[in-house]
């Protein structure tokens, strides 16, 4: 895809759905997380999805949320990728839980959207 405007609509919209997903699999509940292998892989899967777009998008855009860490997901995407056999549960549900909520709201506002239910809040 060409960088641009519409590339970063596409992908601000792709990760918005991967933590979509993410909500969608862990439901907020980190037993049902820590209880399934099958949910872990969904949501590292997503992650790294995630991850992925978000070194796409511009560098003028990220500009617009200087507080996102984008070189920690970037790193933490590597790390997923790369380092597959050493990835930590317990810190992937710390992202989850704690970083997923603010790089929602973060992108929801790229979009221009209102705040809606984030990640963990049903």
């Amino acid at each position: 895809m060409k960088p641009g405007p519409d590339a970063d609509r596409v992908y601000l919209a792709h990760m918005l759905e991967c933590i979509a997903r993410i909500d969608e699999y862990v439901e907020g509940d980190e037993g049902k997380f820590r209880s399934s292998r099958l949910i872990q892989d969904a949501v590292i899967r997503n992650l790294q999805t995630l991850a992925e777009s978000s070194q796409r998008l511009s560098e003028v855009i990220k500009a617009g949320e200087s507080q996102v860490p984008w070189r920690a997901i970037s790193g933490f995407r590597n790390i997923l990728v790369h380092d597959y056999l050493g990835v930590d549960v317990d810190s992937v549900w710390q992202v989850v839980k704690r970083e997923l909520p603010p790089l929602q709201a973060a992108l929801a506002r790229m979009r221009g959207e209102k705040q809606g239910t984030t990640v963990g809040q049903k």
